[in-house]
């Protein structure tokens, strides 16, 4: 399996991260411009019509933050999302399986079959910083609301690509593949430190989706796939910053 896109995105973080840190800005007295890049990991319970077809996920992901004097902070994140394993797998496949729920195999075997959650995300955002009861004016509770995009489908594999009617093009009648405009809502607690070195957030995310399958027909239900889906998902968040900060000018004197 390839490494996700986010996967590379949070290495590239941690490798550049001491060279971010470098800086003369006094973060604890004024609000300040800053431009952050971050990893971040989310544990998700899903909730409408996701709940049916999927239980808890979990996200991986990375974004850029923008937030400016004024506190306001805008936003842009993508996310991965996966799990090991799906609800009710046997009749997923039921069409093809024997009464035990069994796939056999080319062979004549019981095939091993895995069904794995999988699915992704993009997000604009814009937030508001209310730094109330923290002396450090680019710190307190952070509040965001996101428009973007929300995939998710039944990722099927089968490691000896041993089952013709679970292979090639055949894979795209059982996946269920599902898409649609989305929106969320986050609050949570921002900190950036006085001395630069831990920056993070922690929250809670709630994420509506309104998805349409991508498919024309669905093999193991033997009807024309016409989905239209009301997704759900409730997130704990975390995530560090890497932030960029600017360099405030040297002053020289001369007598």
């Amino acid at each position: 399996m390839k490494t996700p896109f986010a996967f590379s995105i949070i290495l590239f973080t941690l490798i550049m991260a001491p060279s971010f840190s470098h800086s003369q800005v006094n973060v604890k007295d004024s609000a300040i411009r800053i431009s952050m890049i971050y990893p971040t990991y989310a544990f998700n319970m899903p909730g409408g019509d996701m709940a049916d077809r999927f239980g808890f996920s979990h996200q991986i992901g990375a974004g850029y933050m923008f937030k400016g004097v004024n506190n306001w902070s805008f936003t842009f994140e993508s996310n991965f999302i996966f799990r090991d394993g799906i609800k009710n797998p046997s009749q997923s496949l039921s069409g093809i399986a024997t009464s035990d729920g069994f796939i056999i195999d080319e062979g004549g075997v019981f095939a091993n079959v895995m069904l794995l959650q999988r699915g992704f995300s993009i997000w604009a955002k814009a937030g508001k910083l209310f730094p109330v009861g923290w002396p450090n004016p680019n710190s307190g509770i952070l509040v965001q609301f996101g428009g973007g995009m929300l995939q998710h489908k039944i990722r099927i594999e089968v490691p000896t690509n041993s089952v013709p009617a679970l292979s090639g093009d055949y894979l795209k009648g059982y996946d269920h593949l599902c898409n649609g405009p989305a929106i969320s809502q986050f609050i949570g607690f921002q900190h950036l430190s006085n001395s630069r070195k831990i920056n993070f957030f922690a929250g809670f995310e709630f994420t509506e989706a309104y998805t349409f399958s991508r498919r024309s027909y669905y093999f193991n239900e033997m009807q024309h796939a016409d989905e239209k889906r009301f997704d759900m998902l409730s997130s704990i968040k975390i995530g560090w910053y890497l932030p960029f900060y600017k360099k405030t000018r040297e002053k020289f004197y001369y007598y």
